[in-house]
């Protein structure tokens, strides 16, 4: 397919996205607090916190659609937040929208929802036609164009949502909660049309939601907020598998397994005869499909429990968590053995007896 070209050129070299010192406040209340941070050309960036940390107000900012009290917000190098009107909207182009509620017209066709950013750019009818009807292709909705929003599935809207976000062939992608209204398979099915579409045009998307498995699966890089802050920043992998802030804990806790009450509840600090050490480890990449309990086993000689465990996948990198019981006098040997097998993290619970 042939993107469309809109007037603004492409630098090369330039982050997409940079965020400057951003400081935002609503009478009293600080949504973003000296924010600041950057997202490369190609970067899938999921941004998390709980309600109220600054992810609407970041995103809103990032859209044009708020400006921040101080700081820069620039996209491809150019500070959206100081520009005049005018300036302003060509830029706006070079930036696509993709909401949770899919925001059609209803009384639109598909084909028309899909190129209405091109009419509103001036694009003569031909030719916005002939882009919408490339991008129904794209999405896998070729024979949807003349149907509406209203005979069409919420996993069919949002891909014409997506359509419609590359219609002026953006720069940058934003996703405001896009999966939050679909059933678990046709989010999954989403995550992988936006991944097709990063890889096959190089396209930066920032995404904020609270679905951690949609994070795990779509993005690079995570940005974790509290009150308008960021408290943690780094890869997915790092963030999920080494978790630093009580909230990160807290958001990932769905993500990862837990142990049963009837353990959790029973867990001390002071070992007592006959108590079993409680170990959390996780584990990354091809350590995972390791026979690790076995081989402690046989090149420690320590006998290992697995109370609860689960494997996922970031992206293709496999990550493992698992809850294991040992005998707490040989708890420091089991955990210097494990780090010596390669297991990402170790982290002592306390003791029990089982």
């Amino acid at each position: 397919m042939r993107p469309y070209t809109s007037a603004v050129k492409e630098p090369s070299d330039l982050p997409v996205v940079e965020f400057e010192e951003v400081y935002r406040n609503f009478s009293g209340h600080v949504a973003l607090s000296n924010l600041s941070f950057h997202v490369k050309k190609g970067e899938i960036m999921g941004i998390i916190g709980h309600s109220g940390a600054g992810k609407t107000t970041l995103l809103r900012c990032l859209a044009g659609l708020e400006k921040p009290d101080s700081g820069k917000v620039k996209i491809e190098g150019n500070d959206i937040a100081s520009l005049p009107r005018n300036e302003l909207l060509p830029l706006r182009q070079r930036i696509g929208l993709i909401f949770q509620h899919f925001n059609l017209i209803s009384s639109k066709t598909i084909i028309d929802n899909i190129a209405l950013p091109l009419k509103i750019s001036g694009v003569y009818k031909r030719k916005r036609l002939a882009r919408a009807q490339e991008l129904l292709e794209l999405v896998g909705l070729p024979d949807k164009a003349y149907a509406y929003p209203a005979q069409l599935s919420g996993g069919q809207k949002q891909r014409v949502g997506i359509a419609r976000a590359l219609a002026a062939n953006p720069a940058l992608l934003l996703c405001d909660e896009a999966t939050s209204a679909l059933d678990p398979e046709t989010t999954r099915s989403i995550v992988d049309l936006l991944i097709k579409i990063n890889k096959q045009f190089n396209l930066t998307i920032v995404l904020i939601t609270h679905e951690m498995s949609v994070i795990r699966l779509l993005a690079d890089r995570v940005i974790v907020l509290q009150k308008g802050k960021i408290i943690e920043e780094g890869p997915v992998t790092q963030i999920f598998a080494k978790p630093k802030s009580e909230v990160t804990k807290q958001l990932l806790s769905e993500e990862q397994p837990t142990l049963p009450a009837t353990i959790l509840n029973h867990i001390h600090q002071k070992a007592e005869p006959n108590d079993y050490a409680i170990i959390h480890v996780t584990m990354l990449g091809d350590v995972i499909r390791e026979p690790l309990i076995a081989n402690i086993q046989k090149e420690f000689s320590i006998s290992v429990i697995l109370l609860e465990g689960r494997i996922s996948h970031i992206r293709e990198t496999p990550i493992g968590t698992m809850f294991l019981a040992v005998s707490a006098h040989h708890h420091t040997q089991a955990m210097k053995a494990f780090i010596a097998l390669g297991v990402e993290t170790v982290e002592s619970l306390g003791y029990v007896s089982l």
